[in-house]
């Protein structure tokens, strides 16, 4: 595996020197938040919004975050120059700090602050074109932890519902597909869904509890552009097996068609015409456009 650096705590060391205090208590007690992004020509995309999301979280927990948004696009910088990346996947990590044994109520003062990189996955043309299925889980989502949910360090949902694809390996390259415990369309594993049906544009509102994803909240801002109509709402399965285009998104693949869905029984079903719809290919180059423009 190939050493990398990484950026702790306004410091650059190589990945294999970088440790945080047994006494952390974002490791005692899964007390933190991270963000994902990816950079474009070197430069983060919607980084404010993703220090937007992470801040609101800190501020529920009384984490006190040291650094600003700018120290960080530094550290991006820095990180993409002495890892010889023109671009990368990043992943900020902030955990809550030192503490006793104990659920402390005190504000959390001097955190842990993480940048991780890695290099982007390679091209998939065919991904974009072709598109992947998506695999209808058993693995019920949870509930989040506080009235919104936030990318925290409590992640065992997530765990499960990969370990459960895993165990699916029929199904292929594949997306896991979570419900609400009362049988509603929630969220990919890594993902926001999305789908459409008679020129209209559906996804999941957030009072299911899923994550207000940034890119999710892009595509909305994409639709209304566009003129697609928009629904947020509670929707069930049926509702993805009527759909003439299924979509996901994140901020590392941007919005990946799916053109195969699969029930948990192992039924199969092709969506439209097993490629990526019009409507799709739209929203995807008028986001990468938008990509090129802000990044």
């Amino acid at each position: 595996m190939r050493t990398m650096h990484i950026w702790l705590n306004g410091q650059l060391i190589e990945d294999k020197d970088a440790v945080i205090s047994v006494y952390d208590h974002g490791f005692l007690y899964g007390l933190g938040f991270f963000e994902t992004f990816r950079t474009y020509a070197g430069n983060p995309l919607l980084l404010d919004k993703h220090w937007e999301r992470l801040g609101q979280g800190l501020e529920e927990l009384a984490i006190r975050m040291p650094y600003k948004q700018k120290d960080i696009e530094l550290a991006v910088e820095q990180l993409l120059q002495v890892n010889k990346l023109e671009d990368g996947y990043f992943r900020l990590s902030v955990s809550a700090g030192v503490g006793p044994l104990g659920l402390q109520t005190e504000p959390y003062l001097q955190p842990a602050v993480l940048l991780y990189v890695k290099s982007l996955p390679p091209a998939a043309t065919a991904l974009y074109e072709q598109g992947m299925a998506l695999q209808e889980l058993r693995t019920v989502r949870n509930t989040p932890e506080s009235a919104e949910r936030y990318k925290s360090f409590h992640y065992m949902n997530c765990i499960l519902g990969k370990r459960e694809l895993a165990a699916r390996p029929e199904v292929g390259r594949a997306e896991g597909l979570f419900l609400t415990g009362q049988g509603y369309l929630a969220e990919g594993i890594v993902s926001n869904l999305f789908f459409l049906r008679d020129g209209c544009c559906y996804t999941p509102t957030v009072d299911t509890g899923i994550l207000p994803g940034i890119t999710r909240a892009a595509v909305i801002a994409l639709c209304r552009e566009m003129q697609i109509d928009l629904d947020e709402g509670y929707y069930t399965w049926q509702h993805l097996l009527e759909a003439e285009e299924v979509l996901v998104t994140n901020s590392i693949q941007e919005l990946v068609p799916i053109t195969t869905l699969r029930d948990k029984d192992g039924n199969e079903y092709q969506v439209g015409r097993g490629r990526i719809g019009p409507i799709t290919e739209r929203l995807l180059q008028a986001y990468r456009a938008k990509a090129r423009r802000e990044a």
